[in-house]
């Protein structure tokens, strides 16, 4: 064990003395690697990054929720045209399915409307996400409160003037002061202040509850009608545990059984679950992973040759010292070990690089662009074990080389 300690200091030393004695031909050699690695790890910790973020924006979700509405979450083979023609649900279907329903926690109703401007005195905040939906929503999607309360069952149904503020609204328009019971004009009306949101942070997906307010569906429904400039969805939340394939096969025949459609009919509407599209998003960032490591390995092989050149370099440049060391009784383990130690030491200085690149520009990122951009550590195992695989097999040929000199030769040859 002594042995194999002071051969890997002296390999170490062995390796520093080629980076001070040769630095560019060493730096460029060991370039490859370092780019490798951090491609490799860049990739690995920005997926690991939006992965987080996406699972902490849903976190307040049950990924069985289902969202019924005219337009499918990801592809579909309906094609673009007849999806147009769907019609699109009504608060009539969402009452129908809220009495109707087993195995159903809360269902809510929903519209997407545009962005739209909010004024309390001097003060305006534009580009707010408008959020009228049912009094359910609240639990739907777990909302909770720094102050104040959301609409209930009767504000909601009589579709009464009142509004909950995302934390960032309430701050650009209140400042310090408490907002409850504040009206501010939004559509033109005034609208009294009941809640505010707790702060949530910025969104993966664009708005978040920080930049979203929500008011009572049926205001809008009272004062335009059911238009076409708004979407409606009826969201559902079934009980945990539920036969999830079984639960759309009852909300698909209840709403054809609402719009009276025939058998054999095609839908027209799509029953997207959650889970579906979260899938869906982890297949693109499997894609980018895949992307990024075939990127990267081209990267690596070209740092791989590198480091095969440096190493065949120092063979002949210590042909010599090989030919005293076999003559003192070196045996050619101990050359071949010498040699391989290191060629993972130089190409694990290259990984350290590349992990250090990785690292500087996470914090930057985090800065500045208000997103946790995160370096796990299983990443930096995963990009140090790359390298000194990376020095392992680029340091086989070269170490056997070695280890094969004959003693005499090797002395002759470097006199």
């Amino acid at each position: 064990m002594i042995v194999y300690l002071r051969l890997l200091k002296e390999s170490l030393s062995f390796a520093i003395n080629a980076l001070r004695n040769n630095k560019l031909r060493t730096l460029l050699s060991l370039l490859g690697v370092t780019i490798g690695i951090f491609s490799i790890i860049a990739v690995l910790a920005a997926v690991d990054s939006l992965d987080r973020k996406i699972s902490k924006d849903l976190s307040s979700l049950d990924k069985n929720t289902i969202y019924l509405m005219k337009y499918c979450f990801g592809p579909s083979e309906i094609p673009q045209w007849k999806r147009e023609q769907f019609p699109n649900v009504k608060y009539d279907e969402y009452i129908a399915l809220k009495n109707s329903l087993n195995n159903t926690q809360q269902v809510g109703y929903q519209l997407f409307v545009n962005h739209e401007s909010l004024k309390y005195d001097s003060k305006t905040v534009a580009d707010v996400n408008i959020v009228p939906s049912s009094f359910e929503m609240v639990d739907i999607d777990g909302l909770s409160f720094d102050k104040g309360r959301f609409y209930n069952e009767s504000e909601s149904n009589s579709g009464t003037a009142v509004i909950v503020l995302g934390y960032e609204i309430a701050q650009g328009l209140f400042g310090t002061m408490d907002p409850i019971g504040k009206n501010i004009r939004l559509y033109g009306q005034r609208f009294t202040v009941i809640g505010v949101i707790t702060k949530q942070g910025a969104g993966f997906f664009g708005d978040s509850n920080d930049t979203s307010v929500y008011l009572p569906a049926n205001f809008l429904r009272r004062m335009y009608g059911d238009s076409d400039s708004m979407t409606p969805v009826i969201v559902l939340k079934p009980v945990k545990g539920v036969d999830m394939d079984a639960y759309k096969a009852e909300v698909a025949q209840k709403i054809r059984g609402i719009r009276g459609m025939k058998a054999g009919e095609m839908d027209n509407f799509f029953v997207n679950v959650l889970s579906g599209f979260t899938d869906f998003i982890d297949g693109i960032l499997g894609q980018m992973n895949v992307v990024g490591w075939i990127i990267s390995g081209f990267s690596l092989l070209v740092g791989g040759f590198g480091i095969a050149n440096i190493m065949f370099v120092s063979v002949k440049e210590r042909t010599n010292l090989i030919g005293i060391q076999k003559s003192l009784g070196a045996k050619n383990r101990f050359i071949l070990f010498q040699f391989l130690f290191e060629a993972i030491i130089l190409s694990v200085i290259g990984g350290i690089i590349g992990l250090l690149m990785v690292w500087g520009i996470s914090v930057i990122l985090t800065k500045v662009l208000d997103f946790e951009f995160v370096l796990s550590f299983g990443n930096i195992i995963l990009g140090t074990s790359l390298a000194a695989l990376i020095g392992l097999i680029s340091g086989i040929l070269p170490a056997i080389s070695a280890a094969n000199l004959d003693p005499v030769e090797a002395i002759r040859t470097g006199m």
